[in-house]
């Protein structure tokens, strides 16, 4: 499949055409955009995306699972301001990073459980339980039990 390239000029223009249906990409082109643009640091480009397209949520959860550390670190940072400015709409990336918590790898179960724990939804402590109980990983069952600390810390406050 051809990769999208586009200079950041063109990145929101492209974009918006998208949004308005005027060009036709599939959801594997534009989670590759998303993640080359996030990997070169356009994180602010990809929170524009985002608040014009509230679908774009769902694919947090994938990106997670991207191999370039950049990738997943951008959809950390994503998460973390869209927590501060869009709180509403964060927590529909929960759906997408709940799977993750039964990924082979432990980076990305530990990942995925930092976000559920930035993200706060309560739904999120079953899951995160179970992962702080059995996981093999000891870091990973520390990361599911700060989250769940953190999640029950944020439904504390008024």
């Amino acid at each position: 499949m051809p990769r999208l390239h586009l200079p950041i000029e063109d990145f929101k223009f492209c974009y918006h055409i998208f949004a308005m249906n005027k060009i036709k990409m599939d959801r594997e082109e534009l989670k590759t955009m998303i993640a080359d643009y996030m990997e070169k640091g356009f994180l602010e480009n990809i929170i524009d995306m985002f608040k014009h397209d509230k679908t774009l949520y769902l694919f947090i959860g994938e990106l997670m699972t991207d191999e370039r550390v950049r990738v997943r670190l951008g959809m950390s940072a994503l998460v973390e301001t869209f927590k501060k400015e869009a709180p509403e709409n964060i927590e529909k990336a929960v759906p997408g990073i709940l799977p993750l918590l039964k990924n082979p790898e432990p980076v990305i179960r530990g990942d995925a459980a930092y976000l559920l724990g930035i993200i706060g939804h309560r739904d999120s402590i079953p899951p995160l339980k179970e992962i702080a109980d059995n996981d093999g990983n000891p870091d990973v069952r520390l990361i599911a039990k700060e989250a769940i600390e953190d999640i029950k810390a944020c439904a504390s406050r008024p």
